[in-house]
C-alpha cells in the first residue's frame, strides 16, 4: 500500500471522530435573566442541601443525590425562575473536580447564605452550553 494511501485512510478515519474541541454545542436557553452575588456569577449565593435525588436530563443540569451540599451561584428569573445554577464536590473534597449545572429549586434547602444575590445579570449562550 503507498504511503499516500495510507496517509489519506489516516484522514478519513479522523474526521469520522471529531475530538473534544469540536463536540461542545449551544443549548436552548432556559432563562434570559439571572441573580447572582456578583456581575460574574463567580461568588456562591448560598449553600443548600438537597432532600431527594434529582437526574440530569441534559447536560445543563446537574445530577445530586439526596444530602448533598449544593452551592447555589445563580437564580434563573422570568420564564425559568423554577431552576437555580450551582455545583457539587464528589463524596471526597478534592476527589472530584466540582460538577456545575441546573437543578429544581424545589429539591433543595437553602441552610446558608454566603452573599446576597441581588446582582441582575444577562444569561448568554455559555450558560447554557454543552460539552
Amino acid at each position: 500500500m503507498a504511503p499516500s494511501s495510507v496517509f489519506l485512510g489516516v484522514v478519513v478515519l479522523l474526521s469520522a471522530f471529531p475530538g473534544p474541541s469540536v463536540g461542545g454545542h449551544p443549548m436552548p436557553k432556559l432563562a434570559d435573566r439571572k441573580l447572582c452575588a456578583d456581575e460574574e456569577c463567580s461568588h456562591p449565593i448560598s449553600m443548600a442541601v438537597a432532600l431527594q435525588d434529582y437526574v440530569a436530563p441534559d447536560c445543563r443540569f446537574l445530577t445530586i443525590r439526596q444530602g448533598q451540599v449544593v452551592y447555589v451561584f445563580s437564580k434563573l428569573k422570568g420564564r425559568g425562575r423554577l431552576f437555580w445554577g450551582g455545583g457539587v464536590q464528589g463524596d471526597y473534597y478534592g476527589d472530584v473536580a466540582a460538577r456545575l449545572g441546573y437543578f429544581p429549586s424545589s429539591i433543595v434547602r437553602e441552610d446558608q447564605t454566603l452573599k446576597p444575590g441581588k446582582t441582575d445579570v444577562k444569561t448568554d449562550k455559555w450558560d447554557f452550553y454543552c460539552q
